[in-house]
């Protein structure tokens, strides 16, 4: 139960089948998210050390990205090499040249101070150059749930079994969108729900299904689909509490689990499915008939701006033609897309309403309660500045630090020490805890790597992204969830929907080039009206994405500056604990499989000729 008490923040609004494939048709330009580049809020940048050289980084230089799990579904065993159709982010292509920082170890402390110059130049002439006006990027249209909305679940009609669950998931009134989507939605209306990461999307709809399941119950009755396998389990947990009580059955139908096992769910036809695309068309192509869609009442796409995108177009069109017209099509996201805003004013075909739309009234996109700073630092020292900040983080999050799990008995030993008294090891005495923290990274090399240094350096960490089979991307979660280790490193793959109880910190080791990536990443943290701390690592190449984030969330983030002589004394040991890593990471021979598949599907797509 307590790893489902803070699942449930998450989408927005609805339309109709024709609506939808009518996206899935228009050119992927219209689909671009909007952004444009803006200038520095007349902030007055601190000093910064570094240079630009990427000479520090450490090895983020050659891995796919793996935030999203559409069309690379279909192996049941997780592996999407050879398959030709693997998902690469642009940003990770983009950068797929950058530097290997292995061979970069310098315990001298040049370069840390001597380029401040350089980088306050660089700053101050973004500042020089920033326009006059600039119209903010995104302004959503302030349409907020009527004035008369419900001030609670029961005078919304909703029945006491699920009365029942919500009180022990200690939620006792609705947010926002829950007050205006949950009627509509029972009324039979479809629905687009945008509101804030954390603000009980998973809910607004989890609960109008459950209702309306509760009067003619069969299977499949819903379908809700996700970008991420991760999302989909959380999900799953929320259905699981809510519908406890009345039996309901729910399937997890994602990639990276065993293609039979779900098989014979689905011959079970559970009332719920919560699916990725990709796998969920694996399996209607292969049924033999037992089961089908065409019965489905509701179908949810969480997540809608990332599921609305070419990424996942061939998958959408294929469900989409397999699932009934006369159902109820809702859709949920923190960010309100062009394609979206295009569904939402599109003209219903016959016999259907226009979609029922909430859009939050707020146009700074992330929560009052989240405290957003950013941290200026060169880029080949970010792991003696992470190091520091893991030691002595913000005071606010201080009290949610957890004893450290006592260190497994090898054996009963009688001791032989008068008195009692049982002295520790030195290792158990440099056990660093810091308050539950995430730590999102662009690449999975990265997260890879991380992992590997912060537990050189004593701090008990676990990893999440896609290299990982989906069974140990599941056990990290829970690691994490149960404070067993204090420290998650994920990529995006993690920023999108993880309802994760006292998140004290998220902090961002490199920037998202996209700014709805940083409202995601920031948004795992302070949540429920919660506090939180968001810190962003900038280097010396980030004031452009820093300047797009902080137009597009309507906020500037403040600066926190680390003491420069108390991080540097660590910088031996953190270089040693670099080494380390990077010698573990060549160790295991990570995403060197990766590689060959990566030459021979360019060969395959070169005719066979060798590059």
């Amino acid at each position: 139960m307590d790893r489902t008490q803070s699942v449930l923040k998450k989408k927005k609004r609805a339309l109709t089948a024709d609506d939808l494939l009518r996206m899935q048709e228009e050119p992927a330009a219209k689909r671009m998210k909007m952004g444009s580049e803006a200038g520095l809020h007349g902030r007055r940048r601190g000093s910064v050390s570094g240079s630009d050289s990427e000479g520090g980084q450490e090895s983020e230089g050659d891995d796919d990205e793996d935030d999203s799990d559409g069309a690379g579904d279909s192996d049941s065993d997780g592996s999407n090499e050879g398959s030709g159709n693997d998902v690469v982010d642009e940003e990770e292509e983009a950068d797929d040249d950058s530097d290997d920082d292995s061979d970069d170890d310098s315990t001298t402390h040049f370069g840390i101070t001597d380029s401040k110059t350089e980088v306050q130049d660089r700053f101050a002439s973004a500042l020089k150059n920033k326009p006059e006006q600039e119209p903010p990027i995104h302004a959503p249209a302030k349409a907020a749930a009527p004035s008369s909305a419900p001030s609670s679940f029961a005078s919304m009609g909703v029945p006491t079994p699920l009365l029942s669950a919500l009180k022990s998931m200690a939620i006792t009134s609705p947010t926002a969108v829950q007050s205006a989507c949950i009627p509509a939605m029972v009324a039979g209306k479809d629905c687009i729900g945008n509101a804030k990461t954390g603000s009980g999307k998973t809910i607004a709809f989890a609960l109008p299904i459950l209702q309306k399941l509760l009067v003619d119950p069969y299977g499949i009755y819903a379908l809700v689909l996700t970008p991420t396998r991760e999302l989909a389990f959380q999900i799953a947990e929320q259905f699981a509490v809510l519908g406890g009580s009345v039996n309901v059955r729910t399937a997890v139908i994602v990639g990276g689990m065993d293609m039979m096992a779900q098989a014979l769910e689905l011959d079970n036809r559970p009332h719920v499915v919560i699916a990725t695309p990709g796998r969920m068309v694996d399996h209607l192509r292969s049924t033999s008939g037992s089961w089908d869609l065409s019965r489905v009442k509701f179908l949810v796409l969480d997540e809608a701006d990332r599921l609305l995108t070419p990424t996942f177009n061939a998958e959408l069109g294929y469900l989409f033609n397999a699932l009934p017209k006369e159902r109820q099509t809702c859709l949920f996201t923190a960010t309100l897309t062009p394609s979206i805003e295009s569904l939402a004013e599109a003209p219903p075909r016959p016999g259907k309403s226009k979609p029922f739309v909430y859009r939050m009234t707020e146009s700074i996109e992330t929560v009052a309660t989240l405290k957003q700073h950013y941290i200026l630092v060169p880029s080949h020292v970010r792991e003696v500045y992470l190091f520091r900040l893991m030691c002595n983080p913000p005071e606010s999050t201080l009290h949610l630090r957890r004893a450290p799990p006592e260190p497994e008995k090898k054996g009963k030993k009688k001791s032989a020490r008068k008195g009692g008294a049982k002295k520790k090891s030195s290792e158990e005495e440099e056990i660093v805890q810091p308050p539950p923290t995430i730590i999102f990274c662009s690449r999975t090399k990265s997260a890879a790597y991380l992992t590997l240094l912060l537990k050189a350096l004593g701090i008990r960490s676990t990893a999440l992204h896609s290299r990982l089979s989906q069974r140990e991307r599941l056990s990290s979660l829970q690691l994490f969830r149960a404070s067993v280790v204090p420290v998650l490193v994920s990529t995006d793959v993690g920023a999108r929907g993880l309802d994760i109880e006292h998140v004290a910190m998220v902090v961002n080791w490199d920037m998202p080039e996209e700014p709805e990536e940083y409202t995601h990443r920031v948004g795992r943290t302070a949540r429920a009206g919660k506090g939180g701390v968001a810190i962003s690592f900038v280097t010396e190449r980030d004031e452009e994405r820093v300047l797009k984030i902080e137009n597009r969330i309507h906020t500037k983030l403040e600066e926190m500056t680390l003491p420069e002589e108390k991080v540097l004394e660590k910088l031996n040991v953190v270089s040693t604990a670099k080494r380390v890593a990077n010698m573990e990471l060549y160790a295991s021979n990570f995403g060197k499989r990766e590689e060959i598949h990566k030459i021979k599907n360019a060969k395959r797509a070169s005719g066979g000729r060798t590059l």
